[in-house]
């Protein structure tokens, strides 16, 4: 028996919600964490691991839970980690995009909250001297004023996952099993001159 809600279209269908979790990423929606925490997941850090050579010093100043750090730190880097949130890993609360920020490294990788992606790039290559990692949505690659970033920045590489990954809202992981996002690794390296390339992992 179809019920009122069903007639008049009330009833969230599966579809329904996917949209609405594509908005919160996207930053459409009311449910989109206020301070953008979506713990990057395992395997997108080991997929970068296996394409991207790293030496020396990690930072990573948007570590959340530590799901990055953790993953470096097991492979054998000495990693600093910070946050604006305390969430019970790491150091906080440092906001990286001050100009008081204290720290430095030879490399930078994180996944920096969506509303702050291109201040997160500039500030990582002032402080960085090998490479910096951002994990971002694709469309990252839009915008007029993300265009002279680009063009004037070294962005060696852009890491496209060929398999959408899925990012947890607030660390619920139980929560999502798909993703209507894509997403990549970009990479600058300061060392790097030429045109950026792409590549699939």
């Amino acid at each position: 028996m179809t019920s009122n809600d069903d007639v008049f279209g009330l009833t969230e269908r599966p579809m329904d919600a996917k949209l609405k979790r594509a908005q919160s990423l996207v930053g459409t929606s009311d449910g989109r964490p206020s301070d953008d925490w979506y713990p990057t997941p395992v395997m997108a850090t080991e997929a970068l691991l296996r394409v991207e050579k790293f030496s020396g010093s990690v930072l990573e100043p948007a570590c959340g839970d530590g799901a990055i750090s953790k993953i470096f730190e097991a492979h054998g880097f000495i990693v600093k980690s910070t946050d604006l949130i305390n969430r019970g890993y790491g150091e906080a609360p440092y906001d990286f995009v001050s100009k008081d920020y204290p720290f430095n490294a030879d490399n930078i990788i994180t996944n920096p909250p969506f509303s702050l992606a291109q201040e997160f790039i500039e500030c990582s290559l002032e402080r960085t001297t090998q490479k910096v990692v951002m994990l971002g949505k694709l469309q990252l690659l839009e915008s007029a004023k993300r265009k002279t970033l680009f063009e004037t920045t070294p962005l060696e590489k852009v890491w496209i996952f060929s398999k959408r990954i899925t990012m947890a809202r607030n660390g619920e992981y139980e929560k999502y099993s798909s993703s209507m996002i894509c997403f990549a690794w970009f990479v600058w390296n300061h060392k790097y001159r030429g045109e950026p390339k792409i590549g699939w992992i």
